[in-house]
């Protein structure tokens, strides 16, 4: 009997461990205004859920310290993990919005992200907190819950391991950081590119002009032109960017499990 409740108590001990490293990098949950004892102890309650939902009567537990501590680190990585793929989307929005500001002449109006510890433009910090807001419109906190729920399902505790596939997908992602930057972004790139073209012109056609002092308004108003005629486009390519992950999330279990 005693044998058995040890078993029980290092089994939702792994899986609390997965939990909270997952809360811990993914977005929104890993923030900094979400305390940490409702964290920890939302991840307990999701924990003992999951503890009585999965069946774990085939885990071979051993009573050892070495195989207690191995496994630990080995659910302390994946949690991890899942969480962090999630949050590649966010630094690609935000990214986004560094690119979008730097254009519009913004840059040196620089504000603290907290959430990331960063330093970011005005433009940035506004398409991230809208990013955030359609992340909870859509129940993107359900799709981290849901997922983390059946990530016990595809692999079980202290089946990860650091595979060839698991190195390609991270990379893989992690270099989407930027294509997802330069999509969000490349209407205003190409849009002021050809005003620095103007500019050029301008500058050789009329030589008394500063042309700085003209074309800043015009930058700052049609930068903010583009952002409200292309909102609706943003807000439907943000919500889809969120809903993959959960397609993204099965494919990186396999290669956790490979």
């Amino acid at each position: 009997m005693t044998n058995i409740l040890v078993k029980d108590f290092i089994i939702v001990l792994l899986i609390f461990l997965r939990i909270t490293s997952a809360f811990i990098a993914a977005p929104v949950m890993g923030h900094k205004a979400f305390p940490m004892i409702p964290k920890l102890f939302l991840a307990f309650l999701i924990s003992y859920m999951v503890f009585l939902s999965t069946n774990t009567s085939g885990l071979n537990v051993q009573f050892s310290l070495w195989w207690i501590s191995i496994t630990a680190l080995k659910e302390i990585f994946s949690g991890l993990i899942l969480g962090f793929m999630l949050n590649l989307v966010f630094y690609g929005i935000s990214y986004a919005g560094t690119l979008i500001g730097f254009e519009m002449g913004l840059a040196i109006a620089d504000v603290f992200n907290p959430a990331e510890d960063t330093q970011n433009n005005i433009i940035g910090e506004v398409i991230y907190i809208g990013a955030i807001l359609i992340f909870f419109l859509i129940n993107g906190h359900h799709y981290i819950i849901r997922g983390l729920a059946q990530s016990f399902q595809l692999m079980q505790i202290g089946d990860f391991s650091f595979s060839k596939p698991l190195y390609e997908l991270i990379i893989g992602h992690s270099a989407a950081v930027f294509i997802i930057a330069v999509k969000i972004s490349s209407p205003f790139i190409v849009s002021f590119f050809l005003v620095n073209i103007a500019e050029a012109i301008l500058a050789r056609v009329i030589p008394q002009m500063q042309i700085f002092f003209v074309s800043q308004p015009l930058r700052i108003g049609l930068g903010f032109f583009l952002l409200f005629a292309l909102t609706p486009l943003y807000v439907y390519t943000i919500k889809n960017l969120l809903k993959e992950y959960e397609d993204n999330l099965f494919h990186l279990l396999k290669a956790m499990v490979t």
